[in-house]
């Protein structure tokens, strides 16, 4: 989150704003580029590959030992080279000043989780790598510290606004992150705010130049959702419970693997075991009849495919597959970050209710992707706004759901929250009695 804001003249945070401004473009190619790499690159391991072997689809050993070269490539970017490969995504997705050093190691780390197949998502290295843009400018822009902190936020602000369909939901996630700083936080943003709108032209396109084209936010396919009923309401309610209970136990798994794995057998065992155990649970998907691709990553590209479901053995695969996936991926040492896996846990347990009880697979997605964000992340307003430009238009009439899915999941959480500290104040008493 953004530090406290700088105390700048008129003038100089003026220069400061015009300085965001220019950092916006190169951000945002610089977060295309990154994407477009990994877009490449799991292409060419799990598709081009594949078939240079014969295979129409990738064979097991592909499956369980992708992950585990991932891997290794992540265990070469965190011991080899500065910066650890970027913070753990048990940390959240990151934020603050990246030193320019630690740039290829985090560019590394991520495309040895990304591309092999680890379940993350890419939004904690695109805001690093936007950083580091930030970081670049400060350096011949005669500015301090604080004012640094500033252009780095910029830098990443324009580069998460290119996997978040526009500046609007990542600049949502910065303010609602830093609500504790009120008004004094705005003074930090307006640069960010500034170079996410001017950096995103470059997708959406000026003039006549139709721009980037990246992939689309909105869910394709859905159909039309009109009006709201009490019953799906209350899906979204149990929805946000369910996804904040499921996360929980996901991340419990994932600290008991950084901690006392880690401890007992050390980073590089963790590490390549979590590939392998990763490779297997995909495996095991394809098996039983899943599609092991769907187990695989952070789940994003899953979307569609999950939405469409009308399976409830498929869908319990997926989920259990995902959720397992994710607690090893997130805890074993890969590098990357935890949004987007939750979201598909979150659609995935209200495709058990299209599927189950005929609600709308529209609703699904929207409460869905709300429940898993808010559970991740702790907010609410960031969730709720991005499961409504998920749905896009065929889901307007969802969004009550989806904010009640989002309201539960942050309610559960917190409770949740609130019940493992007394536990430990509890067990922390007895200890030193």
């Amino acid at each position: 989150m953004p530090e406290s804001p700088p105390e700048l003249s008129g003038a100089a945070y003026l220069r400061l704003v015009g300085v965001g401004a220019l950092i916006g473009v190169p951000a945002a190619l610089v977060a295309a580029l990154f994407l477009a790499l990994v877009h490449d690159g799991e292409h060419w391991l799990w598709t081009t590959l594949p078939s240079s072997l014969g295979h129409a689809s990738p064979p097991w050993y592909l499956v369980i030992g992708l992950p585990v070269a991932g891997a290794l490539v992540v265990l070469v970017a965190r011991v080899a080279l500065p910066g650890d490969g970027g913070h753990s995504p048990l940390e959240g997705i990151g934020g603050g000043a990246v030193p320019v050093k630690n740039g290829p190691g985090i560019v590394l780390a991520a495309l040895g989780t990304l591309c092999f197949g680890a379940v993350l998502g890419p939004e904690a290295p695109l805001i690093a790598v936007g950083s580091i843009v930030g970081m670049i400018f400060a350096l011949f822009v005669k500015v301090g510290r604080r004012e640094q902190s500033v252009l780095a936020t910029a830098g990443s602000f324009s580069a998460i606004s290119a996997l978040f369909g526009g500046p609007i939901v990542g600049g949502m996630l910065l303010v609602e992150g830093g609500l504790a700083m009120g008004t004094a936080l705005l003074p930090v943003l307006l640069p960010g705010f500034v170079a996410a709108a001017i950096g995103y032209v470059i997708f959406v396109g000026f003039g006549t130049w139709g721009g980037l084209h990246e992939q689309g936010l909105v869910v394709p396919n859905l159909p039309a959702y009109n009006g709201t009923h009490v019953y799906d309401l209350l899906v979204g309610v149990v929805v946000g419970i369910l996804a904040a209970i499921l996360v929980t136990i996901v991340r419990k798994g994932a600290e008991e693997i950084d901690g006392r794995g880690l401890a007992r057998l050390g980073l590089p065992l963790v590490l390549l075991g979590g590939g392998l155990a990763v490779g297997l649970v995909a495996e095991i998907a394809g098996w039983l009849g899943a599609d092991s691709q769907d187990v695989l990553f952070s789940g994003q590209s899953g979307i569609p495919a999950l939405a469409a479901a009308d399976s409830t053995k498929i869908v319990l695969i997926l989920l259990a597959g995902k959720a397992i996936g994710y607690s090893v991926s997130l805890g074993c040492g890969f590098r990357g970050g935890p949004v987007f896996p939750p979201i598909f846990l979150g659609i995935s347990l209200a495709t058990l209710a299209h599927v189950w009880f005929g609600v709308s697979p529209t609703l699904a997605v929207a409460v869905g992707a709300a429940a898993g964000m808010a559970s991740v992340t702790r907010l609410l307003i960031t969730p709720s706004l991005f499961a409504a430009l998920l749905v896009g238009s065929a889901g307007l009439d969802a969004v009550p759901a989806a904010v009640l899915a989002a309201s539960a999941a942050w309610l559960t959480v917190r409770t949740l929250d609130s019940r493992a500290r007394a536990e430990a104040g509890a067990a922390a008493a007895i200890e030193s009695t």
